[in-house]
């Protein structure tokens, strides 16, 4: 949903994705591979984008897993060369998020710590199937709460921050983001999550008429084992509403509302990914016992 450069991915999280379930339910599966979209003279492959910050000794390792700029070693020229997502120099009141947290940055270390180099390892899991008549394919859409919607009387244009941070104020417990976002096309909602960071309270995603199609919540670590980190964000709750029962109408604007803690956060994300199908399997009626089977 948002500009062409920004979220172009089909799956993103952070520390929440070991706890975050991604299955989609049978028969839908998110179409790869079709010759039918795909140009002449390309092929279609897979990219994996791994963001991955040392904590190990660290002053402030809260800090740091905000990518706030005070507690890396930028370059003295960093504001003057370093160019935001409006293509921009960055404002010196930028004070944290992905643009402080480039390659071959490291965080403050505690006086007198080391972290030598090691090498590590990621496994994941991919499940798929032959495509064939059974299955039903879906779309994924990513929601930024950060979305400046705004047309230029012909098409919608979509303007995604991708993050943004909390100057913590008075009045309130939670600071709220929300955004407006037009669907051109709509579907049955088959499954939706969001990525949020430490601190995060919850992400909703409301139809035009202010029901609420899908809230995600997330769960905090309590220990020190992988998966369980103490206040880390370790999982998000998925929603998985009774295919058919979740509509979203064509043309209809839905609402994302991101609500973490008030309190000082940098870099934050508010996004919700939904996969959206456009059909139902259909129900065969079969002679012998009048049993309905969903194909």
């Amino acid at each position: 949903m948002c500009n062409s450069y920004i979220l172009p991915h089909y799956w993103g999280l952070g520390t929440e994705s070991r706890g975050t379930t991604s299955k989609i339910p049978d028969p839908f599966a998110v179409e790869h591979g079709n010759p039918a979209y795909i140009p002449p003279g390309y092929q279609e492959k897979w990219l994996l984008n791994i963001m991955a910050i040392d904590t190990r000794g660290a002053q402030d390792k809260k800090g740091c897993t905000e990518c706030r700029c005070d507690l890396f070693n930028l370059p003295k020229d960093f504001y003057n060369v370093t160019m935001g997502i409006d293509g921009k120099p960055l404002s010196p009141n930028y004070k944290g998020g992905i643009f402080c947290c480039h390659d071959g940055l490291q965080c403050k270390l505690k006086n007198g710590v080391k972290a030598p180099s090691r090498k590590l390892s990621l496994r994941y899991k991919i499940t798929w199937v032959e495509w064939d008549e059974h299955q039903i394919p879906v779309k994924f859409y990513i929601v930024d709460s950060t979305d400046s919607v705004r047309t230029n009387g012909t098409s919608t244009i979509h303007d995604c921050q991708a993050e943004y941070s909390i100057m913590k104020n008075g009045g309130s417990d939670y600071h709220v983001q929300k955004a407006n976002i037009p669907m051109e096309k709509g579907g049955y909602l088959i499954y939706g999550t969001a990525h949020m960071h430490a601190g995060a309270v919850n992400a909703t995603l409301y139809g035009q008429d202010g029901r609420t199609l899908c809230t995600s919540t997330p769960k905090y670590g309590t220990g020190k084992e992988p998966g369980n980190e103490e206040g880390y964000n370790v999982g998000m709750s998925v929603c998985y509403p009774k295919p058919g029962s979740v509509k979203i109408n064509d043309g209809e604007t839905l609402t994302i509302e991101t609500r973490y803690e008030n309190e000082f956060l940098t870099g934050v994300m508010g996004q919700m990914y939904i996969y959206v199908a456009e059909k139902l399997p259909k129900e065969r009626i079969t002679p012998q016992n009048n049993a309905s089977i969903l194909m």
